[in-house]
Parts: C-alpha cells; sequence; structure tokens
C-alpha cells in the first residue's frame, strides 16, 4: 500500500497532467488553473503537516489539504457539467480525490482526540 506522502504526490502528477490535456479555450483553462491550483496543493498541505511543530498546526494543515482537495472536486465536478471532459476520464481521478477526503478525515480526527486526550 502507497504511503500517502506517494499518494498525495502522484494525485498532484495526474491533476497536472490532466490540465496540459484541457482544451485551450478561455473559460477550460481558468477552471483548469484553479484545478491546478489547489489539485497540486494537496500534497504541499500534508507535507508542511508531518514536518508541524505541535498537534493544532498538524490539525491546521491537514485540513488545508482538505479544503484543497474539496475544491479540487469542485473544478473537476464543473469540468464535467460543462461537458469539457468525459465522465471516463475523470471518474479514477475524483475516486482518488474521495478516497484521499477519508484518509485526510481520519488524520486529522485522530489527532484532535490525540490533542483532547492530553488536557
Amino acid at each position: 500500500m502507497k504511503d500517502l506522502k506517494t499518494r498525495t504526490k502522484e494525485f498532484a502528477l495526474r491533476i497536472i497532467r490532466l490540465y496540459s490535456a484541457l482544451p485551450k479555450s478561455t473559460e477550460t483553462q481558468v477552471i483548469g488553473k484553479q484545478l491546478l491550483r489547489s489539485g497540486t496543493s494537496v500534497g504541499a498541505h500534508y507535507r508542511e503537516g508531518t514536518r508541524a511543530r505541535s498537534d493544532a498546526e498538524f490539525i491546521s494543515k491537514i485540513e488545508g489539504g482538505l479544503q484543497e482537495l474539496e475544491e479540487s472536486c469542485y473544478w473537476m465536478e464543473l469540468l464535467l457539467e460543462a461537458e469539457i471532459v468525459p465522465e471516463k476520464k475523470l471518474a479514477d481521478l475524483m475516486n482518488e480525490a474521495g478516497e484521499l477526503t477519508a484518509i485526510l478525515i481520519t488524520c486529522a480526527k485522530n489527532a484532535k482526540e490525540k490533542k483532547e486526550g492530553r488536557k
């Protein structure tokens, strides 16, 4: 099983490849750049979290990654619903976003419980 550092980097690389393959229309490029920013930020937040100096900082970084994942899903939904990218091309990437979301939620929840247990 791949570790989260690897999975979030691979997610970013898949987002980069998707962006590179998008049509060059203005509206698609605007949506694509938003997706590029949010999708590549997930792994950066996770890595920052692994170097956190406190549980609170770790939680903050992980929750930042969750926000970026949610935003990435939004931009992918727009690409689908605007009929810019077919569902079959986005299904695996959207599934991975969902799995990463579930993992990061668990990470944040466990860290919060650990932090509360110390009080």
